[in-house]
């Protein structure tokens, strides 16, 4: 298994503006063939009904461990709360559904498995490969992992690895969306 390391460009209470950002950050990518993973931590009826919503097929387990419930069981969620939720491969479309769909009261990361971060020539950036392009947005949350509940949101470029390769890009994509790059990077396996 490899790794990742995703970059904290920017941390944000408001939520359009985060979006706008992930907007950005994705036409800067070849995203064509794009994916997205969602984990999270839902707590409520009401969040989980609008979730479920967007991916009626949910799978989850409840917070307590999966002996307290799961979806492979064919249990019901609402009757599971709290419930982690971990859904992947899901068209790039179900993304802002989904973030719409969440309240103050989860804690969710989405993550774009983009084709490739384009080139830039004019800013000296190679193309970087499917192995190594992803976008994360924690919601709710200012980590990958929903360890750190908040009430903003941070979206985080991934990038090789943590011994600073594609540093540069980071710098860059934190510049195109108003952020900056602080130097806080999570460990991510792919």
């Amino acid at each position: 298994m490899s790794n990742s390391a995703a970059a904290a460009i920017l941390t944000t209470a408001d939520l359009s503006e985060a979006i706008r950002a992930v907007r950005t950050l994705l036409s800067w990518a070849d995203a064509d063939q794009a994916e997205v993973d969602f984990e999270g931590v839902i707590r409520s009826r009401d969040t989980l009904t609008r979730v479920r919503q967007v991916l009626p097929d949910l799978k989850w387990r409840a917070e307590a461990g999966e002996q307290h419930g799961s979806s492979g069981a064919g249990d019901d969620p609402a009757g599971c709360l709290p419930v982690q939720i971990f859904d992947w491969n899901r068209p790039s479309a179900c993304a802002e559904p989904f973030i719409e769909a969440l309240g103050p009261d989860s804690a969710a990361a989405v993550r774009w498995d983009l084709d490739a971060w384009r080139p830039v020539p004019e800013a000296g950036l190679d193309e970087i490969s499917q192995k190594y392009a992803y976008l994360t947005l924690s919601l709710y949350s200012r980590d990958l992992y929903q360890e750190e509940p908040s009430g903003d949101h941070t979206v985080h470029v991934h990038v090789r690895d943590r011994d600073g390769d594609h540093t540069d890009r980071v710098h860059w994509l934190a510049g195109q969306v108003g952020g900056r790059f602080t130097g806080r990077v999570q460990v991510a396996p792919l």
